[in-house]
């Protein structure tokens, strides 16, 4: 599907979709930030911008490689997004890695563990993201990590401009469909809390997979 096929109404219900990812939280100063690994080294920009304004003292990233990160980030996403941050300017000092995990639920319980193995037990955790897939990381962190406080965010970007900055507008709404997909489905094989759905984003998300926005449906 080319950039010109994609409609006006298909936009609003991809933004209608990208807003309800975005969970709103306050940011406030917390024990410990998790930077969740992925293609968008923006999660690990934000996480320095974060970490400079002194919101969080140590950082944890996460991910190791997947079949859409392998070439982007052949050492592994952890590793990448550390690099990348120490650039930024945060000490090496104030970063620990996990670079194993291959999904959001072992990002959070593996990095939860590295965070035991370094000796610290946290009360909050702020986690960071890409944009669409803050209402996925907190409800896999409701379920994986139920007594950590848990703040989501990600870079404050519009949709339309994230949208073009990656290059391929259709793969961006085709992964709203398929985060949100997933926000629906994995609290029933117990991989995430529930979250409630409004009527009006659920009609849009079955719209769009109509549309034959689908390629990151399970």
């Amino acid at each position: 599907m080319a950039p010109a096929d994609i409609t006006e109404s298909h936009w609003r219900d991809a933004e209608l979709i990208w807003d309800y990812h975005q969970m709103g939280h306050e940011l406030h100063p917390c024990d410990v930030a998790i930077g969740l690994g992925s293609h968008d080294l923006g999660v690990a920009s934000y996480t320095a911008q974060l970490y400079q304004a002194d919101l969080f003292p140590l950082a944890v990233f996460s991910g190791g490689n997947s079949a859409t990160t392998a070439s982007r980030f052949p050492r592994g996403e952890a590793v990448h997004y550390r690099e990348h941050a120490i650039t930024l300017g945060v000490p090496d000092s104030a970063i620990l890695i996990e670079p194993k995990a291959g999904n959001t639920g072992q990002n959070i319980a593996f990095s939860r563990a590295v965070l035991a193995a370094h000796g610290h037990q946290p009360q909050s955790v702020l986690l960071i993201s890409k944009p669409y897939m803050e209402r996925r990381a907190f409800a896999t962190c409701q379920m994986a990590w139920p007594d950590v406080e848990v703040i989501c965010t990600s870079e404050p970007l519009k949709f339309l401009d994230y949208a073009h900055s990656i290059g391929d507008e259709k793969l961006v709404i085709d992964m709203l469909v398929g985060d949100l997909q997933r926000v629906i489905e994995y609290p029933k094989r117990g991989f995430a809390a529930p979250q409630d759905v409004p009527a009006e984003v659920q009609a849009a998300y079955e719209r769009l997979i109509a549309a034959s926005f689908d390629s990151r449906l399970l």
